[in-house]
């Protein structure tokens, strides 16, 4: 599976080095897929030096023809989204069905990003000086080193990638040892598409160790990381050291708000396109369930007996709703989560157990509860699973108030038919992605990212590229004869 890949370092695939290898392994049957080339310190420095090669040759491509090539890897991607729908399947477990929303969508940052490398406008403003002129520049920032999760690697990999050759930068991209073949992929179609060498690199093992060793490097200018809050401040410290630029997307821990205003079998469906969409294992997965306390019956009905219905398996079959966890440990803290409600005083509804069809594999069933309170652990933990806590409320700000309370600020779901409640929800609402009766949330022309401890920085929209590139202003003298 991997052996025609390994490390991406000037422009080609090639073996670690030390020629070590790791496991990769299929969250489905607990098989190994194959053996991934595993970097050592001696191919980060090739890949560093790779980079700042690569820099010097893009940064003076003209954006019409970076353009060009963005756009044509957009085009790839399009093409092989069987090949990348795979990937994700053997590695994190997703239904074959969610693959291609998330290829399609991976395809359409890279378009856009293509469009923005032609934009990237300066400006000339008028001086307070006679004879004289001020010019705003932009200038890409350098190299980049991008840190992919594993829950969404091929869209996060395009995030990351697309944006920093839009704006005339290098990168190195670090996937996470769970997911390397879909990023690989990626990776790959990049040097299909003519992007020169060293200007897209890739390092594969030993998460811990690359990622230090490239924040400490002079030549790395900016990190861009998506993954748990806890790792991101660990590296937003490394980082300081070198007062590196770091966009951060972490956690989140979305409020999903219901009203007494809606339809809600049309909103449970929602409620269960968003929730367990890679089994809850989604930043802006729904985790805390607030319903009118005129509705919260009806809501947590609708929602047993659609979860229910569900059908769990290996993602390679067709009718596959729901697949595995993606790690034993994500399973084993599942689990833990499930119980420590439990103790706390959680009444469990549907689920709260392994699957015990599957005698291997990470799987746990789908589990709703009820009778929660804010104070329990759940409502303060991202689950990162497929666990469903319903709580009543009262009134509108009751409900903003508490589902504030929270240090986490990524998403928020609202729904209502009242335009001025909905207006005032999410202007309120502390996180900086805010559905209100949708499901959708990250799309290719919108600014994602969130606030608080979630982390700061853009992915997406116009304003993403703005955190790839320097500003900077000259003061021209003029003389006039």
């Amino acid at each position: 599976m991997y052996e025609k890949f390994g490390q991406f370092i000037d422009g080609k695939w090639q073996k670690s080095e030390k020629g070590e290898t790791y496991n990769v392994i299929n969250p489905a049957t607990e098989e190994v897929i194959g053996k991934a080339s595993k970097a050592c310190s001696e191919d980060v420095q090739r890949a560093l030096k790779s980079a700042e090669k690569g820099l010097k040759i893009w940064r003076n491509t003209s954006p019409w023809e970076r353009s060009k090539i963005i756009r044509k890897i957009s085009d790839l991607m399009k093409q092989r989204v069987d090949i990348l729908s795979n990937w994700l399947t053997l590695e994190v477990g997703k239904p074959l069905t969610e693959g291609p929303g998330e290829v399609g969508g991976a395809a359409d940052i890279f378009e856009w990003n293509s469009e923005e490398t032609k934009r990237i406008f300066g400006e000339i403003n008028q001086s307070r000086f006679p004879n004289t002129k001020i010019h705003v520049i932009y200038q890409p920032v350098g190299v980049v080193a991008a840190l992919i999760p594993w829950n969404f690697p091929v869209v996060l990999a395009s995030r990351k990638i697309s944006t920093a050759l839009a704006a005339g930068c290098s990168v190195i991209v670090k996937p996470d040892v769970i997911t390397p073949g879909s990023v690989m992929e990626i990776v790959d179609i990049c040097r299909e598409a003519g992007v020169p060498q060293g200007v897209v690199n890739l390092l594969s093992g030993d998460p811990a160790g690359i990622s230090e060793e490239l924040i400490k490097s002079d030549i790395v200018k900016k990190i861009s990381i998506t993954g748990s809050t806890r790792v991101g401040k660990l590296i937003l410290k490394q980082a300081a050291e070198k007062v590196q630029r770091v966009t951060m997307e972490l956690s989140g821990h979305s409020p999903f708000i219901v009203f007494d205003d809606v339809d809600l079998n049309k909103v449970t469906d929602m409620a269960i396109t968003s929730k367990f969409r890679n089994n809850g294992q989604v930043c802006i997965s729904p985790n805390r369930f607030y319903i009118h306390e005129s509705k919260k019956d009806e809501f947590t009905n609708l929602m047993v007996e659609k979860t229910r219905k569900l059908k769990i398996g290996n993602g390679m079959d067709k009718d596959t709703l729901l697949g595995p966890l993606c790690t034993k440990q994500r399973l084993e803290g599942v689990e833990k989560l499930v119980e420590t409600t439990k103790k706390e005083g959680g009444k469990i509804l549907l689920g709260g157990k392994r699957d015990a069809n599957f005698n291997k594999g990470y799987y746990y069933e789908p589990t709703i509860f009820d009778n929660i309170k804010d104070t329990f652990t759940i409502m303060k933990e991202e689950p990162f699973g497929p666990i469903v806590p319903i709580l009543s409320f009262k009134n509108f700000d009751e409900v903003m108030e508490r589902a504030n309370n929270n240090d986490l600020g990524l998403c928020s779901y609202v729904y209502t038919t009242d335009l001025r409640k909905a207006n005032k929800a999410s202007e309120i609402l502390e996180t900086g992605c805010v559905a209100v009766n949708t499901p959708v949330v990250a799309v290719a022309e919108a600014p994602f990212g969130g606030i608080k401890q979630t982390g700061y920085g853009r992915e997406g929209g116009s304003m993403a590229i703005k955190d790839y590139l320097n500003i900077k202003y000259t003061h021209f003298g003029i003389s006039y004869e």
